[in-house]
């Protein structure tokens, strides 16, 4: 089972105070962490597993500069066999179809039965890289899958859906699955572990080698501007008797047209 997982290095955004670049096209990161993204945590951990349940190989690849490198060394400190990074220059010239023309250009290079994508990334939260990519190569494919079973060439895939609810699907191979978080418990990297994965083959693909024209890579979502939320007032705290409260509300809601 030769397994092809997408990763991306993205920013630690949590209690730290966000500033807007002076483009105002996106946020400032020269400060700040940078990680493996959490879904695709997840989705390098089950790879791995299918991989030690099943044999084959894990391929992981990323799209992005020498600094991006870091979560491809993790990636094989985990239990990867390869790891393929596309030096593609000034990264926010590309939005999501343009990553994903680069992916499936890259992919189709490598031998595969099945794709992982994150569900998501925790820089832009768009969810379209994985689906897209599906569509890309006219392959077979699950989202937010919390569970997969290997059985007979094809897959037994359980999907997340509203409401708790759960979908089990039949997958025929090859596929694309965009693996949620939660389906596994992903192991622990050790320095030592990360200092050997150094020694497991990490390719660098040139932009321009793969031959593809600006206009399949022009972006088709562009952003307007990146603000910060306004700073509104604080929350309006109603007391005494119930009744009186509620008339209150009634009010409150009427006036600002909420309510008629």
């Amino acid at each position: 089972m030769d397994i092809v997982v997408c990763v991306k290095r993205v920013p630690l955004t949590e209690e730290v105070d966000l500033v807007i670049d002076e483009q105002k096209k996106g946020i400032k990161k020269d400060q700040l962490a940078f990680v493996l993204n959490d879904w695709d945590n997840y989705a390098i951990e089950e790879a791995i597993l299918i991989k030690e349940r099943h044999g084959g190989t894990v391929t992981a690849v990323t799209v992005g500069n020498e600094d991006d490198e870091e979560v491809l060394r993790r990636c094989l400190a985990m239990g990867a066999d390869r790891a393929v990074r596309v030096e593609a220059g000034d990264m926010s010239r590309f939005d999501s179809y343009g990553i994903t023309k680069i992916l499936c250009r890259v992919v189709k290079e490598q031998p595969y039965d099945l794709i992982f994508t994150g569900v998501l990334a925790n820089d832009d939260y768009h969810g379209m890289v994985g689906m897209m990519m599906a569509e890309e190569l006219g392959i077979n494919h699950a989202n937010m899958v919390i569970g997969i079973e290997v059985e007979d060439g094809k897959l037994q895939t359980t999907s997340e859906l509203e409401g708790g609810l759960g979908e089990v699907s039949i997958v025929q191979l090859p596929a694309l699955l965009a693996i949620q978080t939660g389906i596994n418990e992903p192991r622990y990297v050790s320095i030592l572990g990360i200092r050997k994965a150094a020694k497991k083959e990490l390719k660098v693909i040139d932009l321009s080698e793969l031959g593809m024209t600006d206009e399949e890579l022009a972006p088709r979502a562009l952003i307007d501007e990146v603000y910060l939320p306004p700073e509104t007032e604080g929350a309006q705290i109603l007391s005494g008797d119930p009744a009186a409260i509620a008339t209150e509300v009634v009010e409150i809601l009427t006036k600002k047209g909420v309510m008629e």
